[in-house]
């Protein structure tokens, strides 16, 4: 088997296992609080909103900086650091004993985390450019895999061996998935040693300087917002259109398990599609066919109606993030891939606090179907901003070709 398809293979089951064990502990976070004695309903969901958000705080601070070492000392190594972290991080967690304790190793868990914009970064610059679009798709596969099935697995593993016990067993699959990655897969394309580096200002200003990457990185976290805005209210939503035998729980998060299942199923043929047509053209029809079925959201009477939405717009989800990043790993100076990874999963995880905390105080006023609404239109202005940016970077490229013709005559 050739290198890059070994590598693809071993960090798609890693990715699956990690994001599967870092969502275990979605359904019992509030609980875990209220075995700490929070016993306030409303302490309870503030210290459960703090300290969810936590991670994607400091996350979002460390992205470039973990990007930009990768293309210093290695990808690979940047994937290690983190399992590693997270596994003795995860497992510390388990020990809490207060919320300031939780709050805090929450913060130490998105400084550490990291694995997934690694293995993507590692994925991307190891595979043959014109198989990118497919590998990052398979990738995409693993990780939703692996966010559908954890929050169902970390529920019924709680209720038989308690809160605790599955920080330590969630640190003992990533620490096993690491290890796997250690042995098994290996970087045929690692930095070169007499590449001259800069500093992490000056070369974080030289990224963020390339307008190519400066409108994807706004298009990733334009995607990320309207996607993620309406998610807290959903359960609200199945409520409201009343679910079937009153079971809201399990019809809310069947509704988020539809969408990630036909993400799975569609990110590696349309990452097949970006390979052959462009990943840009993925993209941007990506976008208006979300919008699309965002728009009837508003409109269902059924929870029935409301999967059926739901699946479909999952197949257009999955061609927008491994898309993206097709996009920025041709789009990324040679050398610095990792750095611009950096960047864009900061922007990624920019979009994803900022949604649902926006979309949460809107739906206030406009409801959730009226959230819905703006979502697509908001996913419609992603489209178009996506086809301006590219329509200026060509138009700046035959410009830079028009001039060296010219002084080369």
């Amino acid at each position: 088997m050739e290198t890059w398809r070994r590598n693809l293979y071993i960090l798609m089951v890693s990715q699956f296992l990690v994001m599967s064990a870092m969502t275990m502990i979605i359904p019992f976070l509030p609980l875990y609080l209220k075995e700490m004695g929070i016993t306030d309903p409303a302490k309870t969901q503030l210290w459960a909103g703090i300290i969810f958000g936590a991670n994607f705080l400091s996350a979002f601070v460390m992205a470039p900086i973990w990007g930009s070492m990768a293309d210093k000392v290695g990808r690979k190594i940047m994937v290690l650091r983190s399992g590693f972290g997270m596994t003795i991080v995860i497992l510390l967690t388990g020990l809490a004993t207060s919320p300031l304790q939780l709050l805090f190793l929450r913060l130490l868990n998105g400084v550490v985390a990291g694995f997934i914009p690694a293995s993507i970064s590692l994925t991307a610059t190891n595979t043959p450019k014109e198989k990118a679009g497919y590998a990052l798709g398979m990738l995409q596969s693993g990780a939703v895999a692996g966010s559908i099935l954890g929050p169902f697995i970390g529920g019924a593993m709680a209720e038989m061996f308690g809160f605790r016990m599955i920080f330590f067993l969630t640190g003992t699959i990533i620490g096993l998935a690491t290890l796997v990655v250690l042995m098994a897969v290996k970087e045929e394309q690692k930095p070169d040693p007499t590449q001259e580096r800069k500093g992490f200002f000056a070369e974080g200003s030289f990224i963020l300087h390339q307008k190519p990457l400066l409108f994807l990185f706004s298009v990733g976290f334009l995607l990320q917002f309207a996607m993620l805005a309406p998610m807290p209210q959903m359960p609200l939503f199945v409520s409201e259109l009343g679910a079937p035998g009153g079971y809201v729980a399990f019809f809310a998060g069947l509704v988020t398990a539809v969408t990630g299942m036909a993400n799975m199923l569609a990110s590696p043929q349309l990452g097949k599609l970006g390979d052959r047509f462009g990943s840009e053209r993925v993209l941007f029809y990506a976008m208006l066919g979300a919008a699309l079925f965002f728009i009837p959201h508003a409109f269902v009477q059924s929870v029935w109606q409301l999967l059926i939405l739901r699946f479909l717009l999952g197949l257009c989800m999955g061609g927008l993030l491994p898309a993206l990043n097709s996009l920025i790993r041709q789009n990324a100076p040679v050398g610095k891939e990792s750095t611009a990874y950096g960047y864009s999963t900061s922007a990624v995880f920019l979009g994803n606090m900022l949604g649902p905390i926006t979309g949460g105080f809107l739906s206030g006023f406009i409801t959730i179907r009226g959230l819905f609404v703006l979502t697509a239109a908001l996913l419609i202005i992603g489209a178009w901003w996506l086809r301006v940016s590219q329509s200026k970077v060509s138009d700046a490229e035959s410009e830079s070709s028009s001039v060296s013709q010219k002084v080369s005559v």
